[in-house]
């Protein structure tokens, strides 16, 4: 299929009609001898005689050529271009939202690394979620962390960059040293209010129980399902240990359930890893882009009718030019 991305421009094809026929006919002086039998000169050559001028004629064939000439060039500026077949991309755009627990037992040192030393728990969440980030290409991203309250680290942002690097500048207490699980999810469904998307995704991560929400995690979840909001929980730490290093599994599972998503548990870095990995095939949702085509540019076609027309209407006032000192 051929277009043209400047179309309008084919207007200018009637131009040198216009000209032709509105602008006055190009007349000069000449000097001319005069002599008393001119009348039985003309009549013995058979020429036609006009009162003070003479018009001189293109033949059709240079017409034909000049109009070639003119279209081609005016077909060039145009920009004519060949599409190809239509293609539809899908992409995954989602809005998600990261809340990172920062309370004071995240400084714990007992995460095993890939290489299976022992490191911060906050320390080992940076390097996974790091790499998460990284890979959104086609969703935006949002950052919360959480203590003792909840706060707005970073607002949904398609510079992954700002985001990683906000997620690097976060340090253990920095929100408190207690737990707002409740709180976290609250704060999240305010800011998914602004969210123009229908698939919208709180990933939770925290290594303990609620300790003192203004909401409580069950009351938030509510309305989190509510709005439509998928809330998917990441439990780390000790099931069985006591006060703020006793991670709560039980609401984290109750908190999943009741909003659709679901609820893992990680023991070490690789684990961690595989959650969010496993969280993005659950939450996946493809989106069409719209239908885009190919474009090939054809200009040099019209530009090359143009030369090779104008070559041969050259080759032709030369022959002319040629036979005519032949005769002479």
């Amino acid at each position: 299929m051929i277009v043209f991305k400047h179309l309008w421009l084919l207007c200018l094809l009637p131009l040198p009609l216009l000209l032709y026929f509105l602008l006055p006919a190009f007349r000069q002086k000449t000097l001319a001898v005069r002599i008393p039998f001119f009348s039985l000169a003309a009549e013995a050559s058979g020429a036609k005689v006009a009162a003070g001028s003479q018009v001189y004629r293109k033949g059709v064939l240079d017409v034909l050529l000049a109009a070639l000439v003119w279209g081609a060039l005016v077909a060039a500026l145009a920009k004519p271009v060949a599409l190809g077949e239509p293609v539809t991309e899908q992409i995954i755009t989602r809005d998600i939202m990261l809340a990172i627990d920062l309370s004071g037992s995240m400084e714990e040192r007992d995460f095993p690394d890939q290489s299976g030393e022992l490191i911060g728990r906050l320390d080992a969440v940076k390097g996974v979620v790091s790499q998460y980030i990284a890979e959104r290409q086609n969703d935006r991203i949002g950052l919360i962390v959480f203590g003792s309250r909840a706060y707005l680290q970073a607002p949904f942002t398609r510079d992954l960059a700002s985001a990683e690097q906000l997620l690097n500048d976060t340090s253990v207490s920095m929100a408190g040293p207690h737990t707002a699980i409740g709180d976290a999810i609250g704060l999240a469904i305010k800011h998914f209010e602004s969210s123009q998307v229908t698939d919208k995704i709180l990933i939770l991560l925290t290594d303990g129980a609620d300790t003192g929400s203004r909401m409580s995690p069950s009351n938030a979840a509510h309305v989190a399902s509510q709005e439509g909001l998928k809330v998917f929980t990441i439990g780390i730490g000790d099931e069985n240990g006591e006060g703020q290093y006793r991670v709560d599994f039980d609401t984290l599972r109750k908190i999943a359930a009741t909003t659709g998503g679901d609820f893992y548990s990680a023991e070490d870095s690789d684990a961690l890893t595989n959650v969010y990995q496993e969280i993005d095939k659950v939450a996946a949702v493809e989106s069409d882009l719209p239908v885009t085509r190919q474009e090939t540019s054809l200009v040099h076609w019209p530009l090359a009718l143009a030369l090779l027309v104008l070559l041969v209407a050259m080759l032709r006032l030369w022959a002319s030019a040629h036979k005519a000192r032949a005769l002479a």
